[in-house]
């Protein structure tokens, strides 16, 4: 299926020409060109000219998709410390050209969000809030901040209230290590935020914060609680994890809660972090439950950056457990991003055309933004991402170690940003010759 507007040939800015149009909001699949014009997408279809005086991309070989939307990330940069990373090399020089902060700007440190990340960022970029007066600071590591006492819910209210075109929910924790301090207390708080601004909130699962010295929480029961608080649109992430209170169960079953959830209208993101486990995901796709979106959890503790590299230091509170050790090193070893994301899910089994629905249109509609970004409609943004299928033998590890051989790696190579030509060229990117196999 294709989609062809008339529109006068020489109105084109840029024609992109014969790659496989993958844009799953209109049903399209083919070898197809896309037409640009000031800043919109003027056609798709077959054989479009090409005026004098516009830009011609030959594709041939490459995949053409809406822009794609990492729905996790972080990148509030310098205000979070080293988890923070910079919007740009998270997004469209790592060929996203939507990212969404997961949590890093709060009430209190949101006018600083605004003004030193999404302002001079390439990238388009909103955020889910933090429940948290503390926001992302230092990553959450000082777990004494993010109970109720530093939750003020008509703060997130006003503050969402004041900044519409940039917050598009609320970013909660549901973890044993909360659990054990303040049991559901603070994603209360976050939902009655989240209702009063009809917002989602989209909530952690798995391992932050170590317990509390003394308590004991069965991370298994943690999901019984939090499931029967949620509504049609919230969002569970870290359907992956490898740390219980997640989807798997410690005897490989899925939690039956999960599908009470999603039976509720309630959504997945993927959430890959430093913490994904191919096992948990070979038992999840098995189960038939397939993620909704794709956030890629990039951060500054897990991922290698040419000043050296940062270490996944866990979330302490102890100042003297803060650095790390001399032989640290990093849970991967190579970077990743959307793309390696989608890469280890087709590894799995999940097709092509179905993670890039993940990526584009499921995640437009999560932002309620379909009708700008996360297809291919004429008249909509020309937000596109250009990658190939590389074909071979790629090794692809998770954070247990564990060795997944992979014949298809998405590799990007540039994006379309309303109707700007950016290249890919983020040191975030993996090293192709680490992942040969």
């Amino acid at each position: 299926m294709s989609s062809t507007v008339s529109a006068l040939p020489g109105a084109y800015d840029l024609v992109l020409k014969g790659a496989r149009v993958i844009d799953p909001a209109t049903g399209t699949d083919g070898i197809l060109d896309v037409a640009v014009s000031e800043g919109k997408i003027a056609a798709v279809g077959p054989d479009l000219p090409c005026p004098p005086g516009a830009t011609r991309l030959d594709l041939a070989g490459a995949i053409v998709t809406p822009g794609l939307i990492d729905t996790h990330a972080h990148i509030y940069e310098h205000v979070t410390g080293d988890f923070g990373l910079n919007a740009d090399l998270v997004g469209v020089r790592s060929g996203v050209t939507t990212v969404v902060d997961q949590g890093g700007p709060s009430a209190l440190t949101f006018n600083g969000f605004r003004q030193f990340v999404v302002a001079p960022a390439q990238t388009r970029v909103f955020c889910f809030i933090s429940t948290y007066l503390a926001g992302g600071l230092l990553g959450h590591r000082y777990v004494d901040l993010y109970g109720p006492s530093g939750i003020n819910v008509a703060a997130i209210v006003k503050t969402a209230r004041d900044n519409p075109r940039l917050v598009k929910g609320i970013k909660a924790h549901a973890e044993p290590g909360g659990f054990s301090r303040w049991g559901i207390e603070s994603l209360r708080l976050a939902k009655q935020a989240g209702r009063e601004l009809g917002l989602p909130v989209y909530v952690h699962l798995g391992t932050l914060w170590p317990q509390k010295e003394g308590a004991s929480v069965d991370p298994q029961t943690i999901i019984e609680q939090v499931v029967p608080l949620l509504d049609a649109g919230d969002v569970l992430a870290h359907p992956f994890t490898r740390y219980p209170s997640g989807f798997v169960n410690a005897d490989g079953t899925i939690h039956p809660l999960v599908y009470e959830a999603l039976a509720k209208g309630v959504t997945i993101d993927v959430g890959r972090g430093a913490h994904f486990s191919f096992d948990n995901a070979r038992a999840v796709l098995a189960a038939g439950i397939l993620p909704t979106t794709l956030g890629a959890d990039l951060h500054g503790y897990n991922v290698k950056m040419p000043d050296g590299g940062r270490w996944y230091r866990g979330m302490f509170t102890n100042t003297a457990e803060m650095e790390p050790p001399e032989d640290a090193s990093l849970p991967f070893s190579t970077p990743y991003g959307v793309h390696h994301a989608m890469s280890e899910l087709i590894a799995l089994g999940v097709t092509l055309p179905q993670v890039v629905a993940m990526a584009t249109s499921n995640a437009a509609k999560l932002l309620r933004m379909e009708d700008r970004i996360g297809a291919l409609k004429p008249g909509m943004d020309a937000d596109i991402s250009v990658f190939r299928v590389l074909k071979g033998e790629w090794t692809l590890r998770d954070s247990n170690g564990v060795e997944v051989v992979a014949h298809q790696l998405l590799h990007p190579e540039r994006v379309v940003r309303m109707g700007r030509v950016i290249e890919v060229d983020s040191p975030l990117l993996p090293d192709l010759d680490q992942l040969a196999a």
